[in-house]
């Protein structure tokens, strides 16, 4: 398996998927030793169809905010024994995952190896890229849910630098970094839109 590409890697993963949960202890242990690039490119696909799963925005974004900081501080992954345990609902999760697949491949099909090398090298860089997850995580788990895109953009962000620093490509790593400047420009135009439609309506509510 460990010769598959990344989305080979995680099709057997969503194929072995139980039929009823799976608790994210349970994911963690299957995508194994090098998993945690890979289980944050997992976690990220749910967000690349307009399909909403209530609350696993929360949990992923969490579970993918402890990945960045693990990797940045060279810990181990540590998760409360809350979310380690909570159960994921497979019957949406999987069909979802399963038409979100064809994304990763495109994405994967257009990713080489070696591409602007100083950015997957070690030291100040590594943790750029790191604080980069940690980044995308945050903006994953800002309570605009039910807009769209809101999700899609963080999510697309962390698929590219998971993917870059997995097959040590630059390139991707450098959209991952795009990715999420867009993303804080959207939530800004969200946010200033939304003080801007509030005003409108106190406004009116006093005149």
């Amino acid at each position: 398996m460990h010769g598959d590409s990344i989305s080979q890697r995680l099709r057997s993963l969503v194929r072995s998927l139980p039929p009823t949960g799976i608790t994210l202890a349970e994911l963690i242990h299957r995508v194994g030793n090098d998993g945690l690039l890979l289980l944050t490119a997992l976690l990220t696909l749910v967000f690349l169809i307009p399909v909403s799963i209530p609350g696993v925005s929360t949990v992923f974004g969490a579970a993918i905010l402890l990945i960045g900081l693990s990797r940045l501080f060279g810990r181990e992954l540590w998760l409360p024994s809350k979310m380690r345990h909570k159960t994921i609902g497979t019957k949406k999760l999987r069909p979802v995952l399963r038409k979100a697949l064809p994304w990763l491949q495109k994405i994967e099909r257009v990713s080489r190896p070696n591409r602007i090398r100083w950015l997957v090298t070690q030291g100040p860089v590594e943790r750029m890229n790191n604080a980069s997850i940690i980044l995308g995580a945050v903006l994953l788990m800002m309570p605009f849910g039910m807009i769209p895109f809101s999700n899609t953009f963080p999510a697309v962000a962390l698929l590219f630098l998971a993917i870059g620093l997995l097959q040590r490509d630059g390139v991707c790593v450098l959209l991952g970094y795009i990715s999420n400047i867009v993303t804080i420009g959207y939530f800004g135009l969200l946010i200033t839109g939304g003080g801007m439609a509030m005003r409108e309506a106190f406004v009116r509510l006093t005149a």
